[in-house]
């Protein structure tokens, strides 16, 4: 571990695209990005994960449903149950609810087609370690790229979350047809959290929002308290 710079594992699956943005936004955020490949059936020495958008397996079954199976996920779930900050983003959010550690599915969009644009989002709960940094009712700006963003649960799931704050992003122009216009989701435990939109491609202002940081930093400090202090 580099002094200062909590290790964030950045998990590449056979489709992945927006790997080398993750490890690239995180670095650039103050963590030491560690690439983690699939096949892996040990997670190194890392205290935080991110599991990046793209189109694992190509997507040829549902969107993370054959990556759900890789080695690194038995893993990532076991990170989890320890209490490790997971962030799920596109895809990675996909595959998150595929195995189960995060509640809902998401589906092909309303309009069945690719979506590629900036949205409005607004925060839900602070009381989490990704949105620690933001305020209630906050607005970032974020990309989302995606044919299957559509978060879909039951009235009875998505009353149970509401009920227990797990609803944290929602979309203020709902560019997918996601029930009750969710964007972003954590677990009962809040340590876990998935979302459509791009958070790595908003860290830079020269890229029309710096809002993505927030998210990241987020996770980074949640990292950084499970980190030992070198003596």
């Amino acid at each position: 571990m580099t002094e200062g710079r909590p290790r964030v594992a950045v998990v590449t699956f056979p489709g992945s695209n927006d790997d080398r943005d993750a490890l690239h936004a995180l670095a650039q955020l103050g963590a030491e990005a560690v690439p983690v490949w699939h096949a892996d059936e040990q997670l190194p020495n890392v205290a935080g994960v991110v599991l990046p958008g793209g189109f694992s397996y190509g997507d040829y079954l549902r969107c993370g449903a054959i990556a759900r199976f890789s080695p690194a996920m038995r893993a990532v779930a076991e990170f989890a149950a320890d209490g490790g900050p997971v962030l799920g983003i596109c895809n990675g959010f996909q595959i998150l609810c595929e195995a189960g550690l995060l509640p809902g599915a998401l589906r092909p969009n309303a309009s069945l087609s690719f979506v590629c644009r900036d949205v409005d989002l607004r925060i839900e709960r602070t009381d989490t370690p990704f949105t620690g940094l933001c305020e209630p009712g906050q607005t970032l700006t974020i990309p989302v790229k995606h044919g299957e963003g559509c978060w879909f649960a039951d009235d009875q799931l998505l009353a149970e979350l509401e009920a227990n704050g797990q609803i944290v992003l929602r979309y203020q122009d709902n560019p997918n047809g996601s029930v009750a216009d969710v964007a972003g989701v954590v677990n009962a435990d809040r340590n876990v959290m998935g979302l459509m939109p791009h958070p790595e491609h908003a860290v830079d202002p020269l890229l029309g929002s710096s809002d993505g940081a927030l998210i990241l930093r987020g996770l980074i400090a949640a990292a950084r308290e499970r980190t030992p202090v070198a003596a």
